[in-house]
């Protein structure tokens, strides 16, 4: 119930023993509210997804009523490179405009969500899929920015250039113009076919490509063309600039009373029936959603305190963002240094780290993703400053340092390299050509795209580890592979695998092979032509693995391999300009004593 001041007091009205009188006023009164603190675009810019149903629904709309073309990041807030894209894809949402095309994002880990990585094949993050008319029609993996605006500026341009519509009327006056003979049977059979060849098109017309297609045909053959017309016109494809709009909310339902101006051409929520004020109602609520959605966007935090060129010398340039870096950057930052860190916004190995940190006083219940976070706020608050680029190489030949980045170069006075590792690979067959297509090194980035399937993990140290118990929340099962007879793990990561249920382990055993196909995923529009210029994906379907004992092999049927098997320093940018440890590959040599 609600409270009504009276002159006498406050009463309740009206009482719960009459709830179809109390329906009405309190529908009134949370749209009236829900009005008056809701102003948002109708579309925000970059749509965060919910739910597989909100996302066919998306699919829909945008094929039967805007014709514009679905960009999605599939993405994991645990996964560096999707970090690293997330404010590239905002940029790229910005640049080409909510008139052109439709942003959206969809959380591997989400359990609303991810069954729409195993309908579209997604077996890595980040992975950009490409919808056209409903269909995919294209995708690709990984932090390719040129990539990312090559494929969607491809798609935005067809989906201008194939809105159009060849309208029925049009083509019976064309053929009686060019070809009298033409029955009305055999015309209804034309239009009839270009109409069936666009999957979502409910009002059976010949539109898109197909009307493109129809129309140069009948070029070819008669020297001159039918008539096409936009299929949608600008304001179907441009969101409203405001809150909900007239044609949508119960305040657009036209007054009864008639008339032109003035009173009747307000909202009237009196006048709206039961069914729209609750219609009306669900859009304000979606409308508030995707308006908290977007001040919890957090896309560009990462550039909130970017470093911008000064008339003098930085004092000390810090190269790394992971933990080693970061405390760099505090110690620096208190000693009043204003430090730069340099380094993409990915956090480094402990970023990807997806179950809790146990090994440091402190931490406890406490992820990886936490914890870099909290180290950087820490940083920014004594004066860090951040550019988000990788180091291409360092200029020690002249003083200041100069440290060379892919768009900007620091002159510094002093250089800390805290650039942690690399994964290492197997190098064994199929290893390479299926990176992304189910062989991955970052099982918190990946292992989403895996819920409810078979996988395999490779190594017998803590990564290995923690990758399997990672996994072996979602995937149906997991099977470790292992070269020797126990694992040099530390004791209480390797119990809780052996004793996991649905962790298996192959003691001795090395991978020989992984095997793979290529194969077109659910919703791959079958009208676009491969490009022969593009390597197709192959997907893991199973691995070879060998018994080292008797070196008899044996094939296992896996979605996903996982190899956690070390790292390997990354300092390559460093060759020439220090000293490299022998006994240690790409360890610095330090000095004696440190």
């Amino acid at each position: 119930f609600f409270l009504a001041t009276s002159g006498s007091g406050i009463c309740s009205c009206p009482t719960p023993s009459h709830p179809a009188a109390m329906l009405r006023p309190t529908l009134l009164l949370l749209l009236v509210i829900l009005a008056t603190v809701v102003v948002v675009e109708a579309r925000p810019l970059v749509r965060h997804v919910r739910s597989t149903h909100e996302f066919d629904r998306l699919l829909k709309k945008h094929a039967t009523e805007t014709g514009l073309p679905v960009i999605v990041d599939f993405y994991s807030d645990g996964c560096g490179p999707c970090r690293m894209m997330a404010p590239v894809y905002k940029q790229l949402a910005k640049e080409i405009g909510q008139g052109r095309a439709v942003f959206t994002k969809v959380d591997m880990n989400d359990p609303n969500t991810y069954q729409l990585a195993q309908r579209y094949g997604v077996r890595s993050m980040p992975t950009f899929v490409f919808f056209y008319n409903g269909k995919k029609v294209n995708e690709f993996s990984g932090a390719g920015e040129q990539q990312l605006r090559h494929l969607a500026q491809e798609v935005v341009r067809r989906s201008e250039t194939e809105n159009v519509v060849l309208r029925r009327e049009t083509l019976v006056e064309y053929y009686q113009e060019k070809d009298a003979a033409k029955s009305a049977e055999d015309i209804d059979k034309v239009y009839a076919k270009c109409a069936g060849m666009t999957k979502e098109n409910p009002s059976k017309e010949c539109v898109g490509g197909a009307a493109t297609q129809l129309v140069r045909g009948l070029k070819k053959k008669y020297g001159k063309g039918p008539e096409l017309v936009p299929r949608f016109a600008e304001e179907d494809r441009v969101p409203s600039s405001g809150g909900a709009s007239d044609k949508n909310s119960a305040g657009g339902a036209k007054s009864k009373t008639g008339g032109g101006g003035g009173q009747a051409d307000k909202p009237n929520l009196h006048l709206a029936t039961k069914e729209e004020l609750l219609v009306a109602l669900e859009k304000l609520r979606d409308a508030e959603e995707d308006a908290a959605y977007e001040e919890e966007d957090d896309d560009e935090a990462e550039f909130a305190h970017a470093w911008t060129k000064g008339d003098f010398p930085e004092r000390v340039t810090i190269i790394g963002a992971g933990p080693a870096g970061l405390a760099a950057a505090l110690y620096a930052a208190r000693a009043g240094l204003e430090p730069v860190v340099v380094a993409p916004p990915i956090g480094g190995q402990l970023q990807g780290k997806g179950v809790d940190v146990e090994n440091y006083p402190g931490l406890a219940n406490s992820t990886g993703p936490g914890v870099v976070s909290a180290m950087r706020a820490q940083a920014v608050e004594f004066g860090t400053r951040f550019e988000a680029e990788l180091v291409d190489r360092i200029d020690a030949t002249t003083r200041p340092f100069r440290v060379i980045t892919n768009s900007s170069t620091i002159e510094t006075h002093s250089i800390i390299v805290a650039t942690g590792a690399e994964s290492n690979w197997l190098n064994v067959p199929g290893e390479y050509e299926m990176r992304g297509g189910g062989v991955s090194s970052c099982a918190t980035c990946d292992g989403a795209a895996f819920n409810g399937r078979d996988v395999l993990v490779v190594g017998g140290g803590d990564a290995a580890m923690e990758d399997a118990l990672v996994l072996a929340r979602t995937s149906q099962s997991v099977t470790v592979v292992h070269r020797r007879d126990e694992f040099r793990a530390s004791k209480v990561l390797a119990q809780r695998v052996m004793e996991h249920p649905s962790i298996k382990i192959r003691w001795n055993s090395t991978l020989e092979k992984i095997t793979g196909e290529i194969i077109k995923g659910e919703g791959v529009d079958d009208s676009v032509e491969d490009d022969l210029d593009t390597p197709q994906q192959k997907i893991v379907t199973g691995a070879v693995i060998r018994d080292v004992a008797t070196g008899e092999e044996s094939a296992v049927k896996v979605d996903a391999v996982f190899i956690a098997i070390g790292h390997t320093p990354t300092t390559s940018f460093l060759q020439g300009i220090v000293d490299f440890d022998n006994e240690h590959p790409g360890y610095v040599k330090s000095t004696d004593r440190s």
